[in-house]
């Protein structure tokens, strides 16, 4: 067990702790979430005992370890080899398995009578009792298992451990942790350098995992897979809901409405007591009652309704018009060093398709990103873009490129735009940035600051195609919502590259798999994607019982035809795959039509209130009747293009 007692930090008249005390106990899956600069990972760097703190503020049981993860890696300066860093995991155990060695090597010199057999023999029974224990036998293999599950490839063990980027570090990192084994393993963002084949192995891997963990993310979907309670830093406090993230969302509006409710109550009591008091204050008759109304009030432990965080607030501009065909990619290739990343790619896209880009790290998605926008040079093939095409670029580390010394309002101003000051500061105040805090120099602001400013520095440019790279990275979750909502009603074209599920899930309608150069591409959103990969998984090793020779009709030695027992359980698994395939297409289909009723309803009720000659007197209500019809109707046709899709392919498999 590890326990934090009376944390209490504070920065000026700012509580970033305070008087915070909890528990981790064995076994507990812990998600721990909050704002950006809500302190979450200063938490966890006390909780490892790397940030110090007063004496006793952290206490932990005997025999309870704890392994820490941070956020970023350091440069890795070892000679070891990629296993052999691994293997460093175990270096206790080896150690004492060097030393087992040794005492096997005297015991075969020294005189049985000698005094120093006994020690001996007793030190050999110790050690040998220790790595029974351990398990230490399979090394190699736990070592192999989990590095390859981290994306590592056979040929990579022995290459130096200081050749990998800092991605791969991270996972190195991540490795040596699962192979240690700790008690209690405090996690900061596992999942950042994970693409999404890692990032499923991880879940999966962590899910039966028997120790203890504390892990903040942002990946909603990885949380609430790997985590049973979920702890929330906000304003110096620390409240504990006992489930996962969905469940703390539902809990959190169900505590808040309550916590109304009493306060509302309370401040309706006083009022009334006021109201007493005022009344009879000047009765001498009324005095004992007004005394006792008036300690009845001195003596209320008064309801406060907790602060809200600040959250962000936007939306894309309406994309400028463009032709039906957006981009077309004719026998692309880009190679490096001799190597092709990519070669004889053929795809296209047309307005309205917004596509997530998946694929393992190193298989060329952000180069082909980075192709798309022009950042790269193509060595072979050719890039269209269709009749009034207008692209902006989000770079997976365009924050970090953000000039130092400028400030945010600066950094707006050079967006290349002609745009007002009252614009650019109401265009900063959406994204968090108010009074004073726009002329914070890039220098000074915290990642997830920095990703804020580069996201409103790309919408300040209008464009009906956007090319993302990453745009989650260093978003909490908040951020993220209202950013997966704004990209859910953009009506241009998107392509985006992430291994976030749950933020793509919801606006995506087809997936580009990158793999070994090529590109393929998928109807559907991630999802669909995943389930897909999973049948062809099970399809490549079915688990079926073979057609015994009974079922088979003999003529002449010779087999000619299945029996009807044999055709009837074929057509049965034929049915249930086609009902694998037609489910998520079906469901798609409902739920367009749902939308797509809501949205006419909601249609015929503008047109009414639109059709009142009174509204042409109130221009401001003009403006917002107009922009709500005009939201409806483009949210309403993306519901039938969505309809038609979902039905096109039920009539496709279903032919």
């Amino acid at each position: 067990m590890l326990s934090v007692n009376h944390l209490d930090i504070r920065f000026g008249e700012k509580y970033l702790f305070k008087d915070i005390s909890q528990s981790v106990y064995t076994g507990n899956r812990i998600g721990l979430i909050g704002v950006n600069g809500a302190g979450k990972s200063t938490l966890l760097k006390i909780m490892a005992g790397v940030t110090g703190s007063d004496d006793g503020v952290v206490t932990q049981g005997k025999n309870f370890s704890v392994g820490y993860l941070p956020q970023e890696s350091s440069a890795l300066v070892s000679d070891n080899t990629l296993y052999a860093e691994a293997e460093s995991a175990f270096a206790e155990l080896l150690a004492l398995q060097d030393e087992a060695h040794l005492i096997h090597d005297q015991l075969a010199v020294v005189d049985p009578e000698d005094v120093r057999f006994e020690g001996l023999l007793q030190r050999q029974g110790e050690i040998q009792q220790i790595l029974d224990a351990s398990d230490i036998y399979t090394i190699r293999a736990r070592i192999e298992k989990i590095l390859l599950g981290l994306g590592f490839h056979q040929d990579d063990l022995a290459r130096p451990a200081s050749s990998f980027s800092g991605g791969w570090i991270m996972r190195l990192m991540l490795a040596k942790m699962l192979l240690t084994a700790p008690s209690l393993m405090l996690l900061d963002e596992p999942t950042n350098h994970l693409d999404l084949e890692s990032l499923t192995w991880v879940e999966e891997f962590l899910r039966t995992y028997q120790g203890a963990m504390v892990i903040i993310s942002h990946d909603r979907t990885f949380l609430d897979r790997t985590t049973e309670i979920t702890w929330e830093v906000s304003l110096g406090r620390l409240s504990v809901y006992k489930g996962n993230y969905s469940y703390y969302l539902t809990e959190k509006e169900e505590r808040r409405a309550i916590e109304q409710s009493a306060y509302d109550n309370q401040q309706a009591k006083i009022r009334q007591t006021m109201r007493f008091v005022e009344r009879f204050r000047a009765k001498s008759t009324k005095a004992k009652q007004v005394q006792s109304r008036v300690k009845q009030l001195e003596k209320i432990d008064l309801i406060e309704l907790a602060d809200t965080e600040r959250q962000i607030r936007f939306t894309f501009p309406p994309a400028p018009p463009s032709g039906r065909d957006v981009l077309k990619v004719k026998g692309l290739g880009k190679q490096f060093g001799g190597r092709w990343v990519l070669r004889d790619v053929d795809t296209q896209f047309q307005r309205g398709d917004k596509v997530a880009v998946v694929g393992v790290n190193g298989a060329g998605k952000t180069t082909f990103l980075k192709l798309l926008s022009g950042e790269l040079v193509p060595d072979e093939g050719e890039i269209l873009f269709g009749h009034n095409v207008q692209c902006s670029y989000f770079g997976q580390h365009q924050a970090q490129e953000l000039a130092p010394s400028l400030s945010a309002l600066e950094t707006m101003a050079l967006a290349g735009e002609d745009m007002t000051i009252t614009r650019m500061r109401s265009l900063l105040g959406a994204f968090l940035f108010r009074g004073e805090e726009v002329d914070k120099k890039v220098a000074v602001l915290s990642g997830g600051e920095k990703s804020r400013l580069a996201l409103a520095r790309m919408i300040s440019i209008p464009a009906n195609c956007m090319l993302l790279d990453e745009p989650t990275n260093h978003l909490d979750m908040s951020s993220q919502e209202v950013l997966q909502e704004a990209m859910a009603q953009y009506d241009g074209f998107i392509i985006v590259v992430s291994h976030n599920r749950y933020f793509l899930d919801s606006f995506v309608n087809k997936v580009v798999e990158v793999k070994d150069g090529s590109v393929a591409v998928y109807e559907g959103n991630i999802s669909d994607y995943l389930a897909k990969l999973a049948r062809e998984k099970e399809q490549a090793s079915p688990d079926i019982e073979p057609i015994s020779g009974a079922e088979t009709v003999e003529m002449g030695g010779e087999e000619s035809g299945l029996s009807r027992k044999a055709q009837r359980r074929m057509e049965a698994q034929a049915r249930k795959e086609q009902g694998r395939k037609l489910g998520p297409w079906k469901k798609k289909v409902k739920e367009a039509e749902a939308t797509i009723e809501k949205l006419e309803e909601q249609k015929i009720e503008l047109e009414a209130i639109m059709a009142d000659p009174e509204l042409y007197q109130d221009q401001k209500a003009w403006n917002a009747a107009s922009k709500d019809y005009d939201d409806c109707t483009r949210s309403l046709k993306r519901a039938y293009e969505q309809w038609e899709q979902a039905q096109g392919e039920i009539e496709r498999a279903e032919a």
